[in-house]
Formats: structure tokens, sequence, C-alpha cells
């Protein structure tokens, strides 16, 4: 039984990894090749020549990468700033004090994250039209600013391991509440802000709807909506499309990479209570 169980573990963990990383595998070979070699092969093979590099120029120039990726990183940086400032604070203020309506106000947050988008979009783009910020980059960055329900749930799971008796020395001191907030509770919480920024990275760097709905024009593309350049109408460029992808996800990846050991802590740190 204890060798079934390793076989059935390992074999598991090997059919998921190859889940995963054959969709890359097509993507990373179908780079390398031209549009009549992908049609061919449907990137199943190895291509003629990795120095066929043609794809990668042509997919940074007709897709106006720089601009795709300033208007993409702009968003986030605006949208995570003011999102993780908003829900540390909400955080901190339903895990300190104590008033009425308390579990009702965080059960409205699960409610709202349980409403699918599509269903408010009547309602949210009217008031975007309304403030005037369609086709703007406000648009997208008021839609993204909120607080999400896993950004709360994980600063709240982590104020659990910060004590009570900080915020009474703080107070004693003379610190006001948002002193208390500031200069002791949030910078406690860096784990797990490394955390749920780069949740909300991911999530705003692959959306497509939000940025194709409130910014349709062509001077201000986002890495997902980029990509539709290389959509024609008789015909679609899978070549260029791989190796737009392959350049898309490596800023996502080295900051990865280097937040891992962060990030990896703040989903532990607060899991178990002493």
């Amino acid at each position: 039984m204890k060798y079934l169980g390793h076989f059935i573990k390992y074999t598991s963990l090997l059919i998921w990894a190859f889940i995963i990383l054959f969709p890359l595998s097509i993507l990373f070979l179908g780079s390398f090749m031209s549009l009549n070699e992908f049609s061919s092969s449907q990137g199943l093979r190895l291509p003629e020549s990795f120095l066929y590099l043609n794809n990668y120029s042509e997919a940074i120039k007709e897709s106006n990468l720089v601009k795709s990726f300033l208007v993409t990183f702009t968003i986030i940086l605006v949208s995570v700033f003011l999102s993780v400032f908003i829900g540390s604070m909400v955080a901190y203020v339903y895990h300190r004090f104590d008033f009425k309506l308390k579990k009702g106000l965080l059960f409205a947050y699960f409610l709202v994250s349980a409403v699918p988008m599509v269903v408010t979009q009547v309602g949210t783009f009217n008031i975007m039209t309304g403030l005037g910020v369609y086709n703007t980059i406000w648009a997208p960055i008021l839609l993204y600013v909120g607080a999400d329900v896993t950004m709360i749930y994980l600063y709240l799971q982590n104020m659990e391991q910060i004590p009570l008796e900080l915020d009474q020395a703080a107070m004693m001191d003379g610190a006001s509440y948002f002193q208390i907030y500031r200069h002791v509770i949030f910078p406690m919480l860096i784990p797990a802000t490394t955390t749920v920024s780069l949740l909300k990275m991911l999530s705003i760097y692959n959306d497509f709807y939000i940025p194709y709905l409130y910014m349709p024009s062509s001077d201000l593309p986002t890495i997902s909506t980029a990509i539709f350049r290389f959509v024609g109408p008789y015909q679609i460029n899978w070549p260029l499309i791989c190796a737009f992808i392959l350049i898309s996800i490596l800023p996502m990846l080295i900051i990865y990479l280097f937040l891992q050991k962060y990030i990896e802590k703040g989903l532990s740190q607060g899991s178990v209570k002493e």
C-alpha cells in the first residue's frame, strides 16, 4: 500500500505538470515558427530554427509594446496602492473595533463578490460615463481599487498575530488611531501586503474585460488588449501571438521570483494561532 500511495502521488504530480507545461511548450515552440510552419504543425513539433526571431521583433513593434506596458503598469501601481490602503484599513477597523452591523457589513463584502460582474455592468457603465472617466485610464482604476474579499480575509488572518497590547502601548504614548495603523499595524502586515499586492497585480494584468469595455481607444492599449492587434478578420497570426504572450509573461514572472519568499510568508502567517 505504501508503494501504491507513492505511485499515485507522483503520477498525479506528473500529470498535473504536463497539463500546465504542455500549453507553454506550444507557445515556446510556436514563437520560433513562421505562419505557414505553424499552420502545418500547430506547434506540435520542433521549429526549423530556434534562431527565427522575426516573431519577437514584429510582436514588439506591431503591438506598441512599450506603451502597452506603460499603460498597464500605471493602472496596476495606482490601483494596487489605493486598494492596499483601503483594504488594510478596512481589515484594521473590522479586527480592532466593535460597532453595530459589523457582521452584516462583512457579509456584504462576501455577497458582492458572489454576484457575477457582468450582472452589474449596465449600472457600472452608466456610473463611469456619468463621472466622465469612460475611455480614460481612470475608469479601470476606479473599478480595480475596491478591496476584494481575499485581500480583507488575508489581512484579518495576519492581524490575529498582532497583539492588542501594541495598540494600547501606542495609545498611551498619545498616538491616534490612524497613527497606530500607520506606524504599528501596517508595518507588521508587510508579508500579507506583498501577497495581496501580487494577487491584485496578476488579476489586473490578466484582465481583458474591463480594459476592453472601458478603454476601447487604440491610444490606451494594455497587455491584455494589445494582443487583438494580431487577430484579423480572416486570419489569426498565431506565431506572433505566441511570441507576444511569452514576452508579456516575463515581467510578472520576474516580480514573482523576487517576492516569492514574502508571498509564502504572507500566506502562512496567521494560519496557526499561538
